[in-house]
């Protein structure tokens, strides 16, 4: 059973529309041998046939309360159809040459690099960048965020060989790009293990941690990776979405502290008292908590004064291509 999000072509485009005007479509469609499945009040077609039924809903006025969705994805307005015709040029990107890997160093309290973050990076046909809040919104407009997802942990996974031996990757993803983790995660566990690389050296980041509603679903993803010998981290974690309650579910190994309570973290109390309850919570189930978006040394130092184990951000190293040659960074020079 494939999963139906994670293919990079072919998408199945379902209309919901009355009979009266499947009936007229139909017709229109037999005429000029177009595919097409119909089922009580829905017609799915390719992306041709759906441009072609579009252009002749809109031609006879007959688009009113018509929806789509792409695939399984979420029913839209008719009205988001031109969006998603004009995000196309998103499909031809989700190959691995048009993915660069970079790395921003993960460090521990004496300056160690604990880890490196793998965060992908993206060109076009060109070579002109495209930044990830491009693409991504991109992808999913187009319907192809499973794809991207997907390409991105396997492009990260193949660069954790350029990590020092001792050094892990922690590697994004998205919880809602995965449909059924034993088919849509077994690219990536696969190559993981087929690189001879140690399985607890992959740590595979929950991106949007605070956005998560289907607790059940992350659950069985994160034990799909424990089960393959995998460790995994939370992003994002702050004060939302209840977060004291989620992290006791889940008992992550890593919990990543969300930048925005790490910025000024030194001068404001209302953060310094969330930064202690997510240590406090660390405490708890043996974790390691780490700060993200460390800017200047006064975060870092309350920061590290309070308990945290790792820390990432500019003032230790920006995402580069190629990760550092050396084991340390140097702190007496920030």
């Amino acid at each position: 059973m494939p999963c139906p999000h994670c293919t990079i072509v072919g998408h199945k485009i379902t209309f919901s529309l009355d009979r009266e005007r499947i009936d007229l479509i139909k017709n229109h469609f037999t005429q000029h041998n177009f595919p097409m499945d119909i089922e009580e009040d829905q017609l799915t077609t390719h992306e041709q046939g759906a441009r072609e039924l579009v252009d002749f809903l809109l031609a006879m006025d007959l688009a009113t309360d018509v929806t789509f969705k792409i695939n399984s994805y979420d029913w839209l307005p008719l009205s988001d159809f031109k969006d998603y015709q004009d995000a196309s040029w998103v499909d031809e990107l989700l190959f691995e040459p048009f993915i660069q890997m970079h790395f921003q160093p993960i460090i521990k309290s004496n300056g160690e690099i604990f880890a490196y973050e793998m965060l992908s990076r993206f060109v076009d046909r060109q070579g002109k960048k495209i930044f990830p809040d491009v693409m991504f919104p991109a992808a999913k407009t187009r319907g192809r965020t499973f794809a991207l997802d997907r390409i991105c942990r396997i492009n990260a996974v193949r660069h954790v060989k350029r990590l020092l031996p001792n050094q892990k990757g922690f590697i994004n993803f998205i919880p809602t790009a995965i449909y059924l983790p034993e088919f849509c995660l077994k690219t990536t566990t696969d190559l993981a293990h087929a690189l001879d690389i140690d399985s607890s050296r992959f740590v595979f980041e929950v991106v949007e941690t605070e956005q998560v509603k289907d607790t059940a679903h992350l659950q069985s993803i994160l034990k799909y990776y424990q089960d393959n010998g995998f460790q995994y981290a939370l992003d994002d974690v702050g004060s939302g979405y209840n977060t004291l309650n989620f992290l006791k579910e889940l008992k992550p190994p890593y919990i990543k502290l969300d930048l925005t309570f790490v910025r000024d973290v030194n001068r404001d109390l209302d953060k310094q008292r969330i930064a202690k309850e997510i240590l406090k919570m660390r405490d708890q189930f043996d974790a390691m908590a780490l700060a993200e978006g460390v800017e200047t040394i006064e975060e870092f130092n309350w920061l590290k004064q309070a308990g945290f184990d790792l820390f990432q951000g500019y003032l230790f190293g920006k995402p580069e291509s190629e990760p550092l040659t050396t084991p340390s960074i140097d702190l007496t020079s920030l």
